[in-house]
């Protein structure tokens, strides 16, 4: 059984490197043809991991983040730490968690006086957020953390309450990655890799943002659409009626399917498949989409990436698709495949 594994393993393998090749060959020609900066147009819903792409590409090729960077980062994580405990005490109230009667107070002091916007926090803040942190009640409500829009990520920070919010704090590539900041406008990153010029256009994904996305389909040469897996089971910030993945799918039909995209080649990135193969354990896919019939991780990502698919209507047109972690730098790398694919 043992080898019979590993045969299916290295075929999968032999599987992706024929795919990036395809990828590496199909934007060199496009640079050829044209002989000029190669635009690669990141695109995709809320929250999918778009941006965390870009972060990876900054470390990777333009050697991490400056001091500057660095200090709006700090001050980014600190707020956040405000932002997901308030997000959880309100998550006790909405779900009729109780939260201990030694910390109701401390509770309803931080909700009413912590101004969230300020990146300030003083000692005994810091033990305010601890202190609620540790409570069975706010810890229960982050279990139940799709039903208030919390990020995955906050137990990450949360965590290391007493780390960040120490004077000589200095956020690592990890924190950034993990660090959820979400898109507004239009964001660019210019890079060169083997003596040829990038450069990666991410679109912010919210519907608010979406109608920025057609001012930036001229010239593209690349069109990378991203997905977060792990949303099968989530609702939109916007509107808790929809089903993000419902929607994520909604969009990516309707854009690689617009004309300016006719002829073009397209990646589709299967992102945070850590996230997925850990809830997948616990809320079944089948529980959300009544067609699936699988029962191991793999069946479920090939029916996802199957969803999609079917969603382009051009058959003759290749899509490229890759199952892919993100905030993994090690399954990173622009030697093996065009941008971000393992």
């Amino acid at each position: 059984m043992g080898k019979n594994e590993s045969k299916i393993k290295r075929k999968r393998l032999s599987k992706q490197s024929k795919r990036s090749k395809r990828i590496d060959q199909m934007i060199a020609q496009e640079q050829d043809e044209q002989n000029k900066e190669v635009k690669i147009l990141l695109l995709g819903t809320g929250d999918s991991g778009k941006s965390t792409v870009v972060k990876q590409i900054q470390i990777l090729y333009k050697g991490g983040f400056k001091k500057e960077q660095l200090e709006r980062y700090k001050n980014i994580l600190r707020s956040n730490l405000k932002i997901y405990i308030k997000s959880l005490i309100r998550g006790c109230e909405k779900l009729n968690i109780p939260i201990s009667d030694k910390n109701e107070t401390i509770a309803q002091d931080f909700v009413q006086n912590v101004k969230k916007s300020s990146s300030e926090i003083t000692e005994q803040l810091s033990q305010d957020i601890q202190t609620l942190w540790a409570d069975p009640g706010l810890k229960k409500a982050y279990e139940n953390r799709e039903a208030i829009q919390l990020p995955d990520a906050a137990n990450y920070f949360l965590d290391r309450v007493d780390a960040i919010c120490k004077e000589d704090f200095i956020p690592t590539e990890k924190d950034i990655l993990h660090c959820r900041i979400a898109t507004v406008g239009v964001k660019e990153l210019h890079f060169e890799v083997n003596g040829h010029l990038w450069r990666i256009v991410d679109v912010g994904g919210q519907r608010s943002e979406r109608r920025k996305w057609l001012h930036q389909f001229d010239d593209v040469s690349v069109l990378i659409f991203v997905v977060a897996m792990n949303e099968y089971n989530m609702c939109l910030y916007e509107d808790e009626r929809i089903n993000r993945m419902d929607e994520s799918r909604k969009v990516f039909g309707k854009t690689v399917n617009n004309g300016f995209f006719k002829k073009k080649d397209l990646v589709l990135l299967l992102n945070k498949t850590d996230l997925f193969e850990e809830k997948i354990k616990k809320v079944p896919l089948g529980d959300h989409f009544s067609s699936y019939k699988g029962s191991t991780d793999t069946e479920a990502k090939e029916f996802i990436k199957k969803l999609y698919l079917s969603k382009a209507k051009k058959k003759k047109r290749q899509v490229y698709s890759h199952c892919v972690c993100a905030t993994n730098t090690d399954l990173v790398s622009f030697q093996h495949t065009s941008i971000l694919l393992y």
